[in-house]
């Protein structure tokens, strides 16, 4: 079964650097989830039990505390809009973005996948694996795709916080990390318990 399942994604992998285009026509692929780096496949693996409980504990939070112009989006690819639209493209599945629900209606009239350029707040809940990847490798992706405001939740006890604002000159700024409760006004006023 193993090798049935490795045959079919190999048989079916893309043999040339890939296009946002290209990638947002592609089917899903049957193992794991995929990102597009310089127009690479990555795959990862399936999230824990423990990510998926609390990517649905933050979900439900900021649902009912988003202005009525926002949706929150789970486990969505975005175009993060960083590489010509002929060339290698790079496209990241966050855990959650919030985004105007204009630019899902765009997408939905339109195709392809949601910009980064439009969405709000991009969320990240760090798993064993991702650690590097979420704090340094996104946190500058992100930055440079004009991301406004990055939150990057740590499970490891105590829970914590580490909401970044982008600064005009010099990518993401962030202060420290918060454990307990998280209490902002910008982008909009929201309250989260982070236990």
């Amino acid at each position: 079964m193993i090798a049935m399942r490795r045959h079919h994604i190999e048989s079916s992998a893309p043999t040339h650097l890939l296009t946002i285009a290209e990638y947002a026509d592609l089917d899903e692929v049957a193992v794991g989830y995929t990102e597009l780096l310089e127009g690479r496949l990555l795959m990862s693996p399936s999230p824990t039990p423990e990510h998926q409980k609390a990517m649905f504990g933050f979900g439900y939070q900021l649902f009912d505390q988003l202005p009525s112009d926002l949706d929150l989006i789970l486990e969505v690819d975005i175009d993060l809009g960083i590489a010509d639209p002929g060339g290698p493209g790079y496209s990241r599945r966050p855990d959650m973005v919030i985004v105007p629900k204009a630019e899902v209606a765009r997408r939905q009239e339109t195709g392809g996948l949601l910009r980064a350029a439009e969405v709000l707040v991009v969320i990240e809940i760090v798993s064993p694996g991702s650690k590097r990847t979420d704090r340094v490798v996104k946190y500058a992706e992100y930055a440079e795709a004009g991301i406004p405001h990055y939150w990057i939740v740590d499970l490891d006890e105590p829970t914590s916080l580490l909401p970044a604002h982008l600064s005009e000159q010099f990518g993401y700024h962030s202060g420290d990390e918060i454990t307990g409760h998280y209490t902002t006004d910008i982008p909009f006023p929201v309250s989260l318990d982070l236990k």
